[in-house]
């Protein structure tokens, strides 16, 4: 009897952790065919495209391993949302038949295969799929694609060994220890955990500072895409305005014979298809019906208050419970707690507002990444990037991404404890890093989003009351009313 109880134990096991695999394929591939689907628009159809089918299969090569990089990217930034949204199910279903293949053993395994593929892809993946695309074989040696196979994978140990020896004398001089030395030659508990422990950091400070400037230019972007209302504005005389310089613009590109006329044609080009956008822009605007035009945009810019809003008094009311609180402090969970408290106060509405502000800051911390002034040269463009730039968008992404968790417990935008080895991070027990990263969050929030409101009301009034249009800047208006 006992012996068919152990026999049925382990059939249940297995057949658990053979679905578990088959929904972690399922989710997996449906991730990377997305990723595939957003590269393929991307990427620059002439590297593909070559003459020389040597480039084009290791362009092919590297592009498999970014759309797989990319994926572990969207893996990881719906990994928090996800299990927060299986929590919330387990508990208002706990018994449903239909929903028993969503349990702590699966959110665990999830957790753990996204810190797997995000150490295998900053660690070997993107920084073989560079050197790849660089390499041109050792001189001497035979061309194609494995020579360039050979070159590659030698440039990458010796860069393993460089990165690995800098990380041992920097462990080396922070633990004065004999033991902490010798626990560095376990290199699969010690050494690529503690790799990724600084490249985590360096993905949270990095978040830091992306996401308030990016909450302060979501509003500029969302203004872009959909239509303003109308404020003292007169349209029409803006159309006929911008139809008139388009026509003398263009009757200059096509009268170009004249002689004596030093005309600078790119300049001319460039000038004539900004000013045909905002044709089109302003076209736009006049075909909005009014509902589109009144209420579609001031709603979006009072929903984007409120996120930004919230979030920041989420961390300054994390702030004050980390000064009370020592259950505030980020840590990992170990024990399956999944479908047992809810993580939120308001319960299933309160954790639909978390979901919703991790996306959110994570839409935030992208567009401010590409705001920068650092990083504009990486943002993407359609049809027309190079293979190098896809690379260095991916390693950026899933920086970012995988940060991403860590970033919002960190913040306490979310109860929801650490899972597998995103809680094992060193760094996140010292109480001083951790409130001085939510007092300069908060800090640096309202200060880009005064300075943004502040400018963006000056520019405003001065577009409505038609100053702009002014031949003499306000500077010197206001330098000639001083005695």
């Amino acid at each position: 009897m006992e012996a068919d109880q152990d026999v049925s134990l382990r059939e249940q096991l297995f057949h658990e952790w053979v679905r578990e695999c088959i929904i972690c394929s399922l989710l997996f591939s449906s991730l990377y065919l997305l990723s595939y689907m957003v590269i393929t628009k991307f990427k620059k159809h002439a590297d593909f495209t070559t003459v020389d089918v040597e480039d084009a299969a290791v362009n092919r090569i590297a592009l498999w391993m970014c759309t797989f990089t990319l994926a572990v990217s969207v893996g990881a930034v719906l990994l928090l949302p996800f299990s927060i949204i299986s929590n919330e199910v387990l508990l208002s279903m706990p018994h449903n038949y239909y929903i028993q293949w969503l349990n702590g053993s699966l959110i665990h395994g999830l957790w753990n295969l996204v810190f797997l593929f995000s150490n295998l892809s900053l660690v070997f993946l993107m920084p073989f799929a560079y050197f790849f695309t660089e390499a041109e074989g050792f001189s001497g040696s035979k061309k194609g694609v494995m020579s360039r196979v050979y070159e590659t994978s030698v440039v990458l140990l010796l860069l393993t060994l460089l990165v690995f020896g800098i990380l041992w004398v920097a462990s080396a001089i922070v633990d004065d220890d004999a033991a902490g030395r010798e626990s560095l030659y376990d290199l699969w508990e010690y050494y690529l955990p503690y790799l990724y422990s600084g490249i985590s950091l360096f993905g949270v400070l990095l978040l830091l500072f992306c996401t308030p400037l990016g909450l302060s230019r979501m509003f500029s972007v969302t203004g872009k895409l959909l239509v303003k209302p109308r404020l003292l504005e007169n349209l029409e005389e803006h159309l006929s305005c911008t139809a008139f310089e388009e026509a003398a613009i263009s009757r200059k590109i096509s009268t170009k014979a004249s002689c004596w006329l030093n005309l600078n044609m790119e300049a001319l080009q460039k000038r004539l298809l900004a000013i045909k956008s905002h044709r089109i822009t302003l076209e736009m605007r006049r075909k909005a019906s009014p509902w589109q035009r009144n209420l579609v945009y001031p709603l979006a810019m009072l929903l984007l208050l409120a996120l930004t809003g919230i979030s920041v008094l989420i961390v300054c009311f994390h702030v004050l419970e980390l000064l009370i609180d020592d259950a505030a402090m980020p840590k990992g969970m170990q024990d399956s707690r999944l479908g047992k408290v809810s993580f939120s106060v308001f319960g299933p509405f309160g954790a639909a507002v978390q979901v919703i502000l991790i996306f959110y800051l994570m839409a935030a911390s992208v567009v401010g990444f590409y705001s920068s002034p650092f990083f504009t040269r990486l943002l993407p463009q359609k049809q027309n990037t190079t293979m190098t730039k896809i690379i260095g968008n991916c390693v950026s992404l899933l920086v970012l991404s995988s940060a991403l968790p860590v970033f919002s417990r960190t913040l306490g935008i979310t109860r929801f404890d650490l899972l597998g080895d995103f809680g094992r991070f060193n760094w996140l027990g010292n109480f001083y890093l951790i409130f001085l990263y939510n007092i300069l969050f908060a800090g640096l929030t309202t200060l880009c989003l005064v300075k943004k409101f502040t400018w963006a009301m000056q520019a405003e009034l001065i577009r409505a009351f038609g100053l702009d249009r002014l031949s003499l800047p306000v500077n010197r208006i206001r330098s000639q009313g001083k005695p």
